[in-house]
């Protein structure tokens, strides 16, 4: 599956509504809905800030993009089945810097899912999007 992470000018598109310093934040996936078994998620970031990819699940009553938010501008990630935020690489890190790419390959059993970014802001700012498991 192919993660696509921006910022960018201009209308907000796909899963969010919101606006950050003037730029456009989203996460956009090639899909919506995927077979439950193992799922690699590559991901790159054709913004102009670092940004990550986190799966998490969503409950059936949890509407997308309505998670609790922090003080810190984040959500809590407890529960997440895993993190792309290594830049060219796998799994967790620092986050994946501007024009490069992370993955993450997790096991999906069926579901509602919540992908996000989860750095300071960004999940306010619209980046986020279901995924079905089924």
């Amino acid at each position: 599956m192919n993660i696509s992470l921006t910022n960018m000018g201009g209308p907000m598109m796909g899963g969010g509504s919101a606006q950050m310093s003037g730029d456009a934040m989203r996460l956009r996936a090639d899909q919506g809905t995927v077979k439950q078994g193992t799922t690699s998620f590559f991901v790159t970031n054709n913004g102009s800030v670092t940004h990550e990819l986190v799966v998490l699940p969503l409950p059936e009553s949890q509407i997308v993009g309505t998670q609790p938010i922090g003080g810190d501008g984040k959500i809590d990630e407890t529960g997440s089945l895993g993190e792309a935020s290594n830049t060219c690489g796998q799994g967790s890190g620092e986050g994946i810097l501007p024009g490069a790419s992370g993955w993450v390959t997790v096991t999906l059993p069926s579901g509602r899912y919540e992908l996000i970014c989860n750095l300071p802001g960004h999940y306010a700012a619209g980046m986020y999007s279901q995924l079905t498991v089924r």
